[in-house]
């Protein structure tokens, strides 16, 4: 049996999924629920396109529930833990030299990023080849599309 994947999560992070999570399972389930209450006192479900539309939302709001709750269960609120100095690693804001082009993004998972920010997952192909690397080093990984790129990486600092 496998262990499940624990995701790190800054306290700003785990209150806003906490106030999302709360959110669904409250207004927006019972509003669903309306919704779909009043698409079936419509008469036939067939051909009614307002109830098998709100049948999907409620389907993608439970399925964010259950993520939701998986991963706050899961989840070790605070900061990852420190590793060596000037080495890539989790939650951090990673620069990297990306054929020619400076690419900043953060490592770990989208739920903890706030703003504007690329996030890319510690087991993403890019994710993969700099988690560890030190600042200074050339990585290589194998893009989806087959090709070998190469980045060097140029600043990793905490994401806070």
């Amino acid at each position: 049996m496998s262990t499940p994947t624990q995701t790190w999560l800054t306290q700003e992070a785990a209150d806003r999924l906490q106030a999302e999570l709360v959110d669904l399972e409250g207004p927006r389930r019972a509003d669903i629920i309306k919704k779909i209450e009043a698409a079936r006192s419509e008469g036939d479900l067939k051909e009614n396109g307002g109830y098998h539309a709100a049948k999907d939302e409620q389907g993608k709001i439970e399925a964010r529930i259950r993520q939701l709750k998986h991963m706050l269960e899961n989840a070790h609120i605070g900061t990852p833990p420190a590793g060596e100095s000037g080495v890539v690693g989790l939650g951090m804001l990673v620069t990297v030299d990306m054929m020619g082009d400076e690419v900043k993004f953060l490592l770990g998972s989208r739920e903890i990023a706030s703003g504007d920010v690329d996030v890319y997952s510690e087991k993403s192909p890019l994710g993969k080849a700099v988690l560890g690397a030190k600042i200074g080093d050339t990585v290589t990984y194998n893009a989806p599309n087959g090709k070998t790129i190469s980045v060097a990486v140029l600043e990793a600092q905490l994401y806070v």
